[in-house]
């Protein structure tokens, strides 16, 4: 499989974030034979020209390739699996997820069933149809070589085994594996993976001589961890650091973005398709997550997918190489304010999330979480219900922490203002769903609150919010609130969720959070 290959621009995945059903869901949880259909919907429909295949963290149907061709055969007699269009599975990492330690080998164990499958749906067993993988928290190269040589040794190697005192080998039993190899795409994560890229592809790429690599940079869980900031320069980095890889070894690289619609967590929304371009040159491919298929009208997701697919990717990545150093302390002083803050407000944005309804099928989730010794014991939901969250205060969490704005040189703001693209311009988005009316409320019924929500969050969380909102404002003007007639009916209905705290009227502030999430088009 070399370089010449179609490299897909969306790759529709299955994280969890809208607000509305889809029109073709059963019930408020995508699971099972419904998963299958958004596959053949998010290829046929939509136009993605890839499908995560997501084992990370929930059941899968271990069927999904000979579902797919049986139901829709004339689709995929037209667009071809593994060439026109890709399904990429999604592993579990057995050293984070260390319930899921098999089901690691069980999905490579998979490919070949997928790809005998397809052979013979196509009537070609020469052709590879599903043969890459992507490898959630990669720290090192070694990550990566690991996953390839599981692959070979616990299901190519077999089947050159013998099963009989006649000398018959497995293969000849049960046929030949195809793929023998698979390609492994990285997932970078936390603040040092991101920022090693560079040495974890180079030296991958030493040791393997690889014809080409996908790379991908995750933007929702380095948001939760170090800030909306700091997420986005460690980001624009490590498109940086790749470029130079490529030109180092001379082997095409093809960074992936994993980005959700909000602010927050990437921006990548059908209301903001040339802005995301602005931000993230470089880029080859980007998710289509559920929040962008489902929370807008299809014919304009439809456009939005179409318009991503014929543009990525926009230029190259910048080259941030003489910046890089006033880029780290940025996001050091960045990270050190956001995580002063979120220590703070661990115990308020559990208990917001359990009133977060779930929209897919998923086991308890490990995240990536361990930025300080001072939360040992204290662990925070996932991205999404984590945004989710602060959204349903009215405290967009793209602010928290950005009064350490105030702390940077002049030559680091100007830095940052010039790496990071659409800064103002998310901010001011962010700062129409700031509601201070439900800030006030939280403040002013503290003590009844405090039970649910912890006194440090209502104490000393939100008055350091505040300063940040205020730095924000005096430094670019923004004034947050609403700006339309329906961003007011957006604040009112944030507003009532929160009274419906306070009046511990639950299945209402349910009902509210839903509301306000659909009107925003994402759960977080």
């Amino acid at each position: 499989m070399g370089e010449d290959r179609l490299i897909p621009r969306t790759m529709a995945s299955q994280h969890p974030d809208n607000a509305n059903i889809p029109s073709w869901g059963i019930s408020e949880v995508i699971a099972g034979e419904d998963e299958v259909y958004e596959a053949y919907y998010d290829y046929a429909v939509l136009g993605c020209q890839e499908v995560m295949w997501d084992a990370e963290g929930k059941d899968i149907d271990p069927q999904v390739v000979r579902k797919l061709l049986s139901k829709y055969r004339d689709y995929f007699n037209t667009k071809k699996l593994g060439e026109d269009i890709f399904l990429t599975l999604r592993l579990p990492n057995p050293s984070i997820e260390t319930s899921e330690k098999k089901v690691f080998i069980e999905t490579l164990e998979s490919i070949p069933k997928h790809n005998d499958v397809a052979a013979a749906f196509y009537g070609d067993p020469s052709k590879e149809y599903v043969f890459e993988v992507i490898f959630p928290f990669t720290k090192t190269h070694l990550d990566i070589l690991r996953v390839e040589e599981s692959y070979r040794k616990a299901v190519v190697q077999p089947f050159d085994e013998r099963i009989d005192y006649q000398g018959l080998k497995l293969k000849e039993f049960v046929g030949e594996v195809h793929p023998r190899e698979i390609k492994v795409i990285p997932l970078l994560e936390d603040m040092e993976s991101l920022l090693a890229c560079d040495q974890i592809i180079s030296r991958y790429i030493e040791i393997a001589s690889p014809s080409y690599m996908r790379v991908f940079i995750a933007r929702s869980d380095p948001a939760l961890n170090y800030g909306f900031t700091s997420a986005v320069l460690l980001a624009k980095l490590s498109l940086s650091k790749l470029r130079r890889v490529e030109e180092r070894f001379g082997i095409p690289i093809y960074p992936i973005i994993g980005a959700g619609t909000l602010p927050f967590r990437g921006h990548n929304s059908p209301d903001n398709i040339e802005g995301f371009l602005e931000e993230y040159r470089g880029v080859w491919t980007v998710t289509i997550q559920s929040a962008f298929r489902y929370d807008h009208e299809e014919e304009k997701v439809v456009e939005a997918i179409r318009r991503l697919n014929n543009v990525l990717p926009i230029g190259r990545a910048e080259d941030l190489t003489e910046v890089e150093e006033p880029i780290q302390r940025i996001i050091q002083k960045l990270s050190l304010r956001y995580q002063e803050s979120l220590e703070l407000c661990i115990d308020a944005v559990n208990y917001v999330a359990t009133l977060i309804p779930s929209r897919r099928s998923r086991k308890l989730h490990i995240g990536l979480y361990g930025y300080s010794r001072r939360v040992v014991g204290k662990s925070l939901p996932r991205a999404i219900p984590f945004t989710g969250a602060f959204y349903s205060l009215g405290m967009p969490p793209e602010f928290i922490g950005l009064r350490a704005l105030k702390n940077l040189s002049e030559e680091e703001f100007d830095v940052l203002m010039e790496a990071h693209k659409r800064f103002r311009e998310d901010l001011y988005q962010a700062g129409r769903r700031v509601v201070l009316e439900s800030i006030s409320l939280l403040s002013d019924y503290r003590e009844k609150l405090s039970r649910k929500l912890s006194l440090e969050f209502l104490q000393s969380f939100i008055p350091l919010y505040l300063e940040d909102l205020e730095t924000v404002s005096s430094i670019f003007g923004i004034r947050v609130g609403a700006k339309t007639l329906s961003d007011r009916r957006y604040a009112n209905i944030v507003e009532n969720f929160t009274i419906s705290l306070i009046e511990e009227e639950y299945d209402k502030a349910r009902d509210e959070l839903v509301e306000a999430a659909k009107m925003r088009r994402a759960i977080g």
